[in-house]
C-alpha cells in the first residue's frame, strides 16, 4: 500500500524504468522511457507482475490495458500519477482491492477484423511456376525460440536430412545461436548431433522483410524450400494494436517469402482460437468449415490469429500451398512431462493449490500435449494430400475441470471447489503476496474485459465455447503411429512429478 499523499510523473517513472529493468534481466540505463513498451517483449506474467507492482505502490489497482493505450513509460508515467491523485483517499490495501479497476476512461477501439484481412497485392505466387519439393533440403522456420517451436525442431531434425534456418532476434549470429541452443537444452531435447543443422538467422517478425533486409531477404528465398511458420508473440493483454506487427504483419511477410523467386510450401501453425466468436458458441466446427464471424472476439491475441488465418486463406487462394495447423492450448511433454512452467495453466494451477480453492465451473481441459502437436503438425506437413487444408489438433477427448481437482485431492492436496463468485471473493482478499501466482494474476482475472463485463474465467465456460471437431485430423493421421494421449489420472502424474522435481510445486 501507498501511504504517500502524491506520485509525482517523474517519480512513477523512475521506479517504471527499474522494475521493467529488472523484469525483462537489463540495466536501468537501456530502458527509454519513449520506447514503445511492446518492444520490450513483455509476455503476459510479466506485464501481471507489473501492474500487481504498480497497486502495491499507488494503492489501487491499474488496468493492465493501461500499459499498452499509453505507449511509452514517459505517456504511463504521467497517467498513472493523474490516476493516483484521483485515487488518494485510498488508504489501505483493502479498499484498494475493492475498489474499481482503473481504466482511465479507455474505450476500447471497435475493430473490423474482416477489414484487416488485406493481404499486400503484390503477393502474388500464381506468378510463380509450380515447383513439388519432395524432400525438403533447407527448411525455414520461425518461433523456434518458443515452447511448441522447440519441439517442431527436434521432429524436424529427426525425421528430414534439412538444415533449419531459424528466425531469431538477437545481436548476431553467435547470440542467436545460443538462445536456439538454450532453448532447446530447458526442453531436455538439445542434442549436439544436429549442432550443424540448426542455422540462425537474425531479424525481426515484426519488421519488413523480417528485418533481415531486402537483399538478403531474396537470397533467402532462392535458399529455402520449405516454411514453418510458428512464430507470434503470445500474450493475453496486449491489444490487437500492439500484436499486429509481430502476428498479423509478420505472417504477410512470410507469404511473401514463400511468394518469391520459387513458391514454397508454407505450414502455418494458427490457434483454434479462430472460432472464439460468441458466434460459434456450443456450435461444432470442423477442420476445413469457413470462420466468418469475428464479432465479440475480444481478447488480442485471437483477433491477430483470426487476421493472420486469413492472409494464409488469401495467398492459398492466389496459388501458394498451404497447410494451417490449429492447436489449442499446449500441455507439456507426455513422456517426460517437461513443460512450460510460466504458461497459465501451470500458474493457475499452482496459485489454487496454494490457495486451497478451485473455481466450481464447467470448464474442459482440452490441452493436447506438445509432443503429440509437434509430431502431428511434421506428420501432416509431409503428406501431399494436406496440401490446401486445415487441421484442428484439439485434444480429442477432453476432461472437465472437477476431474483435475479429483486427481489432486487424491495425490493429497487439501483443496475444494467452491463457487466461481466464492472464488473471486477469496482471490481478492486472502492472495495477497507474490508467492502466490495467482497475486500477479489477478488483473487478468479480475478485468471485466467484454461488452457484457465478463472476465476471462467466464468467457471460457464451456456453454460460451465452440466444439472443435478434430475428427478429419484424427482421419488424416490414422495412418501413423501418432495418437493424441488420454488425459488420465497417469498423465497428470507424469506432469505432477515433473513440476515437483523442478520445485515448481511442493510436495503434498
Amino acid at each position: 500500500m501507498s501511504l504517500k499523499k502524491s506520485f509525482s510523473a517523474a517519480e512513477i517513472q523512475a521506479w517504471l524504468v527499474s522494475n521493467l529493468a529488472e523484469l525483462i534481466g537489463v540495466e536501468s540505463n537501456e530502458i527509454d522511457i519513449q520506447e514503445n513498451l511492446e518492444n520490450y517483449g513483455l509476455d503476459s506474467a510479466q506485464a501481471m507482475i507489473l501492474v500487481s507492482k504498480l497497486e502495491k505502490l499507488l494503492g489501487f489497482q491499474p488496468s493492465p490495458l493501461l500499459l499498452w493505450h499509453y505507449p511509452n513509460i514517459e505517456s504511463l508515467s504521467q497517467r498513472l500519477a493523474e490516476e493516483f491523485q484521483e485515487n488518494s483517499d485510498i488508504q489501505d490495501t483493502g479498499s484498494a482491492l475493492q475498489a474499481n479497476v482503473v481504466t482511465a476512461n479507455i474505450v476500447p477501439p471497435i475493430l473490423n477484423l474482416q477489414a484487416e484481412a488485406v493481404l499486400d497485392p503484390t503477393i502474388r505466387p500464381d506468378a510463380l511456376p509450380q515447383v513439388f519439393v519432395g524432400v525438403p533440403k533447407h527448411i525455414f522456420l520461425t518461433g523456434g525460440t518458443g515452447y511448441l517451436g522447440a519441439f517442431l525442431i527436434k521432429e524436424l531434425l529427426q525425421h528430414t536430412n534439412a538444415d533449419i534456418y531459424c528466425l531469431v532476434r538477437a545481436c548476431d549470429i553467435s547470440e542467436g545461436k545460443t538462445k536456439l541452443v538454450k532453448n532447446l537444452d530447458n526442453y531436455a531435447i538439445w542434442d549436439e548431433e544436429f549442432n550443424s543443422r540448426i542455422i540462425p538467422v537474425v531479424g525481426d517478425l515484426s519488421q519488413p522483410f523480417l528485418g533481415i533486409g531486402a537483399e538478403q531477404f531474396q537470397i533467402l528465398a532462392a535458399n529455402i524450400d520449405t516454411i514453418y511458420h510458428s512464430g507470434a508473440l503470445l500474450n493475453y493483454v496486449y491489444p490487437y494494436s500492439a500484436l499486429k506487427a509481430a502476428n498479423v504483419l509478420g505472417t504477410q511477410e512470410v507469404l511473401r517469402l514463400a511468394s518469391q523467386v520459387k513458391l514454397k510450401p508454407v505450414h502455418y501453425i494458427s490457434s483454434v482460437a479462430v472460432f472464439e466468436s460468441p458466434a460459434y458458441a456450443g456450435k461444432v466446427v470442423k477442420e476445413q468449415d469457413d470462420f466468418n464471424h469475428w464479432e465479440g472476439i475480444f481478447l488480442g491475441y485471437s483477433q491477430t490469429k483470426w487476421v493472420a488465418e486469413k492472409l494464409v486463406k488469401i495467398a492459398r487462394d492466389r496459388g501458394l500451398p498451404v497447410t494451417i495447423h490449429r492447436p489449442p492450448l499446449i500441455s507439456g511433454d507426455s513422456e517426460t512431462g517437461i513443460c512450460n512452467t510460466n504458461d497459465f495453466i501451470n500458474l493457475m494451477v499452482k496459485g489454487c493449490l496454494q490457495m486451497g480453492y478451485f473455481p466450481d465451473v464447467e470448464y474442459m481441459m482440452d490441452m493436447s500435449p506438445v509432443d503429440y502437436v509437434s509430431k502431428a503438425i511434421v506428420y501432416l506437413s509431409m503428406q501431399p494430400s494436406s496440401i490446401g487444408k486445415a487441421f484442428n489438433l484439439q485434444h480429442p477427448q477432453p476432461a472437465p475441470l472437477s476431474t483435475l481437482v479429483k486427481w489432486v485431492q487424491s495425490f493429497g492436496y487439501p483443496v475444494e471447489m467452491i463457487p466461481y463468485e466464492q472464488w473471486q471473493a477469496e482471490l481478492i482478499n486472502n492472495v495477497s503476496s507474490v508467492d502466490n501466482p495467482l497475486y500477479t494474476l489477478r488483473p487478468f482475472l479480475l478485468e471485466r474485459w467484454s461488452e457484457e463485463q465478463l472476465t476471462i474465467p467466464d468467457l471460457y465456460l464451456q456453454a460460451k465455447r465452440p466444439h472443435i471437431s478434430c475428427q478429419e485430423t484424427l482421419n488424416a493421421l490414422a495412418g501413423s503411429s501418432i495418437v493424441c494421449p488420454p488425459i488420465t489420472s497417469e498423465l497428470f502424474m507424469t506432469y505432477t512429478a515433473y513440476l515437483i522435481q523442478t520445485g515448481f510445486l511442493s510436495v503434498a
